[in-house]
């Protein structure tokens, strides 16, 4: 079992913190600036038979994986947009399990699914790089986690993400 949850879990489940030094976000902006060229020379030279293949039982391909991150990304950088421009805005959300099912996850190469995220952290970056202590103070809500979530808070959550998603693949 314990092999299982680390295949799951490589670096361990995530822990919201209760308090998130400026150390700390910088330290997150830079995982979020890297994680595309990180995700693209890992496997960039993988076949269609090593992204076909599960990367753990019962768990999705590694092609499923990195179109989730496209998807999950996108809904990331859309909710920290709208944390800063609506007062504590209620996110939707979305079944990503069915969305890794869909056709766009299961069939097509993975360089668009890279290409997206290359763009969309490139820009993602730049707006982090842009907001204040007061504005990584704003929140949205989460109705499936019944929360209000801090940006600052959320973006070590996508820190993690990266770094959990890399290390999935580097197993």
């Amino acid at each position: 079992m314990k092999n299982i949850e680390h295949k799951k879990y490589p670096i361990g489940k995530f822990h919201y913190s209760d308090h998130v030094s400026d150390v700390e976000i910088d330290r997150c902006i830079s995982v979020i600036k890297n994680f595309p060229s990180k995700l693209k020379n890992l496997i960039e030279n993988w076949t269609d038979e090593m992204l076909d293949t599960q990367y753990r039982e019962k768990g999705w391909t590694v092609r499923q994986l990195i179109n989730h991150l496209s998807d999950s990304h996108m809904q990331s950088f859309s909710r920290f947009k709208l944390a800063l421009t609506e007062d504590n805005p209620t996110i939707k959300t979305y079944d990503e399990a069915k969305w890794a099912e869909l056709q766009d996850s299961i069939n097509i190469p993975v360089k668009p699914a890279l290409y997206l995220l290359t763009g969309l952290h490139y820009r993602w970056f730049h707006l982090l790089k842009t907001l204040t202590n007061k504005e990584f103070d704003r929140t949205f809500f989460h109705p499936e986690q019944d929360k209000t979530v801090i940006l600052k808070e959320y973006l070590t959550f996508f820190a993690w993400h990266c770094d959990h998603h890399l290390r999935i693949l580097k197993i």
